[in-house]
């Protein structure tokens, strides 16, 4: 228990900013803290969620929310945001694989990254804001984890099923790429992403929207990770045919848009199921 202890302090330190002390570093541990990406994504969306449900006893709900996101990019250092904003400069000017990955590596943002980074922003703003419209905080909250423990997921699927291209010495998924996670350790991920939604089915019939009529039963909400498995699917085919495989920048592209996607997802089930 005390390694796998150590192995989530190591998952830890390499997706948030969160202090976690002294420790044993090897880069066996940091390849196998991976398991734990979807758990840490629960720390993240707990500290995210209770900022905003905090701040709306001070501040309107938009407010919130905005501070909210704020919390969270702060947390883990804009560390998905950047991967984001790099694959959108990069795909958007890039035609061959040599010239998708230069502008990759490039720590400069381009017109691309900023358009991209902003669209992604206000897009998050404006479905949460649209689903506090109609439930409480609390559920808006738990709607969070949710989707930050089950996108960290749906990165490591791409990393499970992609080769590694980019120079590995340079690459800010370096010790990740060494090597897959075992059927355990996939175990151990997918927990930490059934976990949040199993809550979220459970707790949401108590804070259903005025209009929905009909309960839904607990299993529907599992129709949430649908979607985000088929932009992965062809995530994989996009990034396979551009550059060969997948890079750090496309792990953090992937749980943003997987993010996103499971907002809407929750959003549009909610009115029309």
């Amino acid at each position: 228990m005390l390694h796998q202890w150590i192995i989530f302090r190591t998952a830890l330190m390499f997706l948030t900013r969160i202090p976690v002390g002294r420790l044993p570093f090897s880069q066996a541990n940091l390849q196998a803290s991976a398991r734990y990406f979807s758990w840490v994504g629960i720390l993240v969306g707990l500290v995210s969620a209770m900022v905003c449900i905090v701040a709306n006893y001070l501040f309107s709900m938009p407010l919130s929310i905005a501070i909210s996101m704020m919390a969270s990019i702060l947390l883990t250092g804009a560390f998905h945001e950047d991967g984001w904003a790099d694959c959108c400069d990069a795909f958007g000017g890039g035609w061959t694989k040599e010239k998708i990955l230069t502008i990759m590596k490039d720590s400069r943002l381009g017109t691309y990254g900023v358009v991209g980074l902003i669209g992604m922003l206000a897009i998050k703003f404006l479905l949460l804001l649209e689903i506090s419209n109609n439930t409480s905080a609390i559920l808006l909250g738990m709607v969070m984890i949710t989707a930050h423990s089950s996108s960290r997921f749906f990165a490591v699927t791409i990393m499970q099923k992609l080769p590694y291209v980019q120079d590995i010495d340079s690459s800010k998924s370096k010790p990740l790429a060494n090597r897959k996670l075992t059927k355990i350790e996939m175990g151990v991920l997918l927990i930490g992403m059934a976990i949040p939604l199993i809550v979220l089915s459970q707790i949401s019939t108590d804070y259903r929207l005025p209009f929905t009529v009909y309960h839904l039963p607990s299993t529907v909400y599992f129709l949430l990770l649908l979607p985000c498995y088929i932009f992965c699917i062809f995530a994989r085919r996009y990034f396979k045919k551009w550059i060969g495989g997948y890079t750090g920048d496309c792990l953090g592209a992937t749980q943003q848009i997987t993010e996103l996607i499971f907002y809407l997802g929750f959003l549009l089930l909610w009115k029309f199921i």
